[in-house]
């Protein structure tokens, strides 16, 4: 198996997460790419039209895409749990998994406002409302912490992808301090050996 890999993209740390959760990261080749919103990546596109990473590539020869089809893969060959069967705690972990790329995709967008348009053509009330789904989301799971649990199943994973990115991109907003509950979540579920990992080429 294969992944065109960013070491910053969060969807293709869920799909490492996921794989090394699931018992099979060392089953996972990292293969170079250059995703970008605007210069994008031929290499890319040949094998996934949009152009996007994470872009798999499976031992039988099928070439998957997005990061939710990935995982829901590599758990299905992997036989594993990430993925409830049936049930309220299926639709639960689908939802989790729902908010936690909701949350990545309104941050890459307000990431690609700072690093990719010129800087007079930045919309400061656009990217303010991106970031507001993220505080929106956040201020969902303060006052809900039971959703989050402590199992790793797609939407903790998913969830703790999209704190990760925080981190990395987006540190001055300071959710730890607003939104101690999840804070105090995270602590935990960032010390399972498959959330401490990195991964480089």
């Amino acid at each position: 198996m294969k992944i065109l890999f960013s070491p910053t993209s969060p969807y293709v740390r869920k799909c490492l997460v996921s794989a090394h959760e699931l018992g099979v990261i060392g089953r996972v080749q990292l293969l170079p790419s250059n995703a970008h919103p605007i210069n994008r990546d031929r290499e890319i596109i040949a094998n996934n039209p949009l152009g996007k990473v994470p872009t798999f590539f499976t031992d039988d020869g099928l070439v998957l895409y997005d990061s939710r089809v990935i995982c829901e893969y590599l758990d299905t060959t992997a036989g594993g749990t990430l993925f409830p069967r049936s049930g309220a705690a299926r639709w639960q972990a689908l939802t989790m998994q729902s908010l936690g790329d909701g949350m990545l995709d309104a941050a890459l967008l307000a990431r690609y406002e700072d690093v990719t348009r010129p800087e007079a053509q930045r919309w400061p009330e656009w990217r303010a409302g991106q970031l507001d789904k993220v505080q929106t989301s956040l201020q969902h799971l303060q006052a809900h912490p039971a959703l989050l649990g402590s199992q790793a199943d797609i939407g903790t994973i998913a969830v703790g992808c999209a704190l990760w990115y925080l981190d990395l991109r987006f540190a001055e907003l300071g959710w730890r301090e607003q939104y101690p509950a999840v804070a105090a979540w995270y602590a935990g579920f960032s010390q399972r050996p498959s959330m401490a990992a990195s991964w480089s080429l």
